[in-house]
């Protein structure tokens, strides 16, 4: 499915901060500069400009413009958890190397201890995915996940080595719109052991979330286990006045 423009102009400023192009503390070009950039009505310009707000990229400043605010952090890679986006477009984000290994792929049928962990209702069919993902050539993240069949159909072992999200959107259509989550410290287990390079770290940053799309199906569970001095998860909030 093809994005909105103000996605693309979204990504496209991202991008262009991301890059360096504009630093910490510079302005943003102004909204009828941007409308003449990329040919389209403020409205698009503002909802593009939201979206980076909502994900602690910018700042707008009263009578000044909008202010870029987000800055690198030096080995971490940072996540945001107002956003949804792939581990692989994270990796890109952060200019990091990523390789991934599919350590199991397989059909299961939900119980009720699964569909009171997961959320999904007892007798349905699911793919149980698990990846250890390198980065830098590290192993340092464990992600388990399950998705709906019904909705994931075609799904491949080979496919979860790339992009997940990238064969939903693009080969099925899917539009995934929101994600309920949860961060947990937790204390490493054999798995983690196993299959992670910890050092001596004995716990893990956990990441749980449950993942709709545009239907309001839940298609995914999952849960992201990873070293904690490699992650920053970042988030934009706003006080609320009385």
């Amino acid at each position: 499915m093809p994005k909105s423009k103000y996605e693309s102009i979204y990504q496209t400023i991202k991008d262009e901060i991301l890059a360096g192009n504009y630093v910490h503390g510079d302005l943003l070009p102004s909204e009828n500069e941007y409308t003449k950039r990329f040919g389209c009505t403020r409205n698009t310009i503002r909802r593009a400009l939201a979206m980076l707000t909502q994900e602690g990229f910018l700042l707008p400043r009263h009578g000044r413009g909008v202010q870029v605010i987000w800055q690198p952090q030096k080995g971490r890679n940072i996540f945001s958890l107002g956003g949804i986006e792939s581990l692989r477009e994270a990796a890109d984000r952060n200019q990091v190397s990523m390789k991934t290994r599919v350590v199991r792929f397989e059909e299961r049928i939900c119980d009720e201890k699964l569909s009171e962990q997961t959320g999904f209702d007892v007798g349905e069919h699911l793919l149980f995915v698990e990846r250890v993902r390198k980065i830098n050539g590290e192993a340092i993240i464990l992600d388990t996940n399950y998705f709906l069949k019904s909705e994931t159909e075609g799904l491949t072992a080979e496919i979860a080595e790339h992009s997940i999200y990238r064969y939903l959107e693009e080969v099925r259509g899917m539009n995934i719109t929101t994600s309920l989550r949860r961060v947990t410290a937790e204390k490493a287990v054999k798995r983690d052991y196993r299959y992670l390079d910890l050092q001596e770290y004995d716990f893990l940053l956990v990441i749980t979330g449950q993942v709709f799309n545009s239907s309001g199906v839940m298609f995914e569970y999952t849960q992201s286990r990873h070293r904690p001095d490699k992650v920053c998860f970042i988030e934009s909030a706003v006080r609320k006045t009385v």
